[in-house]
């Protein structure tokens, strides 16, 4: 079963996350199975525009926990954080050769990293009722990079606040906020993105990756310079990351966080 499928319809892909049975986490493998097929749409003649779904329940719940929260200190020393060599999430929108768009179809829940994915599309979706939670918070991570994903769409206030208390927040509130584009009508997502794609479809293609283009160069400055700050925190190696990592795993309320 391929993790990520792959279809084309005349000028339009859909990629499909194809992990259902664990609402879509984000394994290395994962990541590094829709890395190539982002770079096969990038790369397909006959391809101009993608929109991004998941299978199943959820768009995503995020990163795989137990493989990429639960590795031991010296791999995360050696990895330099949870993320696999050669498997960081940042770097699947960053690394195109002709920067086509890309459109996030959310729908069900979209939790922790997969928070930062559909931030980094250039226009998002999301189905009405759709669940969005910034796990970092909760887990010991910082927060930062989904800060600045979300004030750069103009989030204002609303972004400290979803940063900071790790709640969940729905499609509607990610509207209001301008961090999304269009609130779908239950099971009209995908329909939906493909109206909106079908739009952008109107434009000479080349005028529109030079849009693409320019808006992921800033995005990418942007979410890249709070990530260098935050990179001498080592957070993954503090005993608060650990106990909430283990916590998670096991369905337990982590003990009393200690600061350290």
């Amino acid at each position: 079963m391929a993790l990520v499928n792959y279809e084309r319809d005349g000028q339009v892909v859909t990629l499909t996350l194809n992990r259902p049975e664990k609402l879509n986490a984000f394994s290395d493998e994962l990541v590094g199975v829709l890395g190539d097929a982002l770079h096969r749409f990038d790369t397909d003649d006959e391809a101009q525009i993608a929109i991004l779904c998941g299978n199943g329940r959820a768009f995503s719940s995020g990163a795989d926990v137990q493989q990429r929260q639960l590795r031991s200190r010296e791999e995360f020393l050696k990895l330099g954080g949870p993320q696999g060599r050669g498997t960081h999430s940042a770097d699947l929108l960053t690394k195109a050769v002709n920067w086509k768009p890309v459109i996030a179809a959310a729908h069900g829940y979209v939790l922790g990293l997969s928070v930062g994915i559909v931030l980094e599309c250039d226009l998002i979706v999301a189905e009405e009722g759709t669940q969005f939670q910034i796990t970092e918070t909760s887990r010991g991570l910082g927060a930062g990079k989904y800060w600045a994903l979300m004030h750069y769409r103009g989030g204002g206030a609303f972004t400290m606040e979803a940063a900071l208390t790790g709640r969940f927040f729905t499609a509607e509130e990610a509207h209001k906020a301008n961090l999304i584009n269009r609130v779908a009508p239950k099971g009209k997502y995908l329909e939906v993105a493909r109206d909106l794609a079908e739009q952008v479809l109107k434009n000479p293609p080349l005028s529109v990756r030079s849009t693409v283009r320019m808006r992921r160069h800033y995005m990418d400055r942007l979410s890249r310079e709070v990530m260098f700050m935050g990179a001498p925190e080592r957070l993954y190696l503090s005993e608060d990351f650990q106990e909430a990592a283990r916590a998670f795993a096991e369905k337990r309320k982590p003990a009393k966080f200690k600061g350290r």
